[in-house]
């Protein structure tokens, strides 16, 4: 049964963000070894423009019960949820998870029942929190960062603070290698590694399309088409081939330049790093060399990709900072039935229940284009969302509180700039 639930929370921002014009980005090509950052729709190179743009009228495609959608579903497009301030930004939009404690003490997932072909949420599910739509921009580079990039920042990070700050790694399956594992980097939980599993993911458990990745439904009442649903074009490429593609071609999101350069977000940047925000919120990080395979084989960084610097603010790794809520990586729901029963390399089922009361840290790259902050969107200023960080946090929190209100404006110019 499906276990998620879309909440139906909309926020407008405005006309304003709905496009952002040159002005706001870098006026200048980026330099040799770094990634491109724009919202201009052009590709990154990884593929050529007509393959973007076709690929992209695949992820805008809005998706009828003949395609295979549903029963249930929450989206009817890739781009109801990703679409701020253009196709593969993030959303305004929160979906409701829900689950309980079992007998042991561990996150179990319902079952939800349906009636009338509604889904409803039973009051036995105790554990019930809200999930933002993530931001899609520049993860082609995130894909391409090594997996001991990231292990060495969770170790740096716990030497460095003296075991105050120490960022979880979770080992998660390759959908599209089967037996093989990688380190989580996608999703509020880290829960995919690939893009394509990403994307095979999402098609099925937001808009009910069952793929090669993913082949069994949800749920078979009322299921009209055959399976898969997601079947290879002339081309032999299926639709979350090209998801996969669109995402993997796209910019990373880009800084407001002018406001970057002003003496106020000069010093607000100083400040992010003197509290230690940047212990979490990595500000630069650089993908693989070209021609490096990952993935488990089943993807190799094109030129495009490889030996990029980019800026993302953030680490990529599970934190507890007092925000979490309880609800742990479902198996069969985020890797399919088939994958529960194989065995993976490096994976660990206790890690996704330890991880339960952790998030991944939010790139900070493009904030300035939320309204709602944090995973479950309950903050509506830069400050409220700084204000709840707790736990692993606390420390850098309470320096942030101590700030002169001028040093405290600096800070927030310069989040305002990213």
């Amino acid at each position: 049964m499906r276990k998620t639930v879309m909440a139906g929370l909309v926020l407008s921002l405005g006309a304003a963000l709905a496009l952002f014009s040159q002005n706001t980005e870098a006026p200048y090509p980026p330099a040799q070894g770094e990634a491109p950052a724009a919202f201009d729709g052009q590709t990154n190179g990884l593929a050529d423009q007509p393959t973007h743009a076709a690929d992209q009228v695949k992820f805008d495609e809005i998706e009828q019960i003949s395609d295979g959608l549903g029963p249930l579903y929450n989206a009817q497009s890739c781009r109801e949820c990703h679409q701020n301030p253009t196709s593969e930004g993030g959303s305004q939009t929160a979906e409701l998870r829900v689950g309980h404690r079992g007998a042991n003490g561990q996150f179990e997932n319902p079952s939800i029942p349906i009636n009338e072909l509604q889904e409803r949420v039973p009051d036995t599910e105790t554990i019930q929190a809200t999930r933002m739509s993530v931001n899609l921009f520049g993860d082609g580079f995130v894909e391409a960062v090594a997996d001991q990039t990231l292990l060495d920042i969770a170790r740096d990070q716990c030497h460095s603070t003296h075991g105050r700050i120490c960022g979880q790694v979770l080992y998660v399956p390759i959908l599209e290698a089967p037996g093989k594992t990688s380190v989580g980097r996608f999703g509020w939980k880290d829960q995919h590694a690939s893009l394509l599993s990403f994307a095979g993911d999402a098609y099925l458990n937001e808009m009910g399309i069952t793929n090669k990745l993913f082949p069994d439904e949800i749920t078979l009442l009322c299921n009209t088409v055959s399976e898969p649903n997601d079947t290879p074009g002339a081309d032999g490429l299926e639709d979350i081939d090209r998801f996969a593609r669109f995402i993997r071609a796209t910019k990373a999101p880009p800084r407001d330049a002018a406001l970057a350069e002003t003496p106020e977000a000069r010093e607000g940047s100083r400040l992010f790093d003197k509290i230690g925000c940047n212990t979490c919120h990595v500000r630069t990080m650089a993908t693989a060399p070209a021609a490096t395979v990952i993935n488990g084989g089943a993807f190799t960084v094109p030129d495009s990709l490889g030996n990029k610097q980019f800026y993302p603010y953030g680490d990529f790794l599970l934190h507890n900072v007092d925000t979490g809520d309880g609800i742990a990586v479902a198996m069969e729901e985020h890797y399919g039935k088939a994958a529960t029963k194989r065995t993976w390399m490096k994976f660990s089922y206790q890690d996704l229940q330890t991880a339960a009361n952790k998030v991944r840290t939010a790139p900070l790259w493009g904030v300035r284009t939320h309204s709602r902050l944090m995973h479950d969107g309950d903050s509506l200023t830069l400050t409220d969302a700084i204000k709840r960080h707790g736990g692993e946090a606390e420390e850098i929190r309470e320096k942030f509180r101590r700030l002169k209100p001028m040093q405290k404006e600096a800070l927030l110019t310069f989040l305002r700039s990213l």
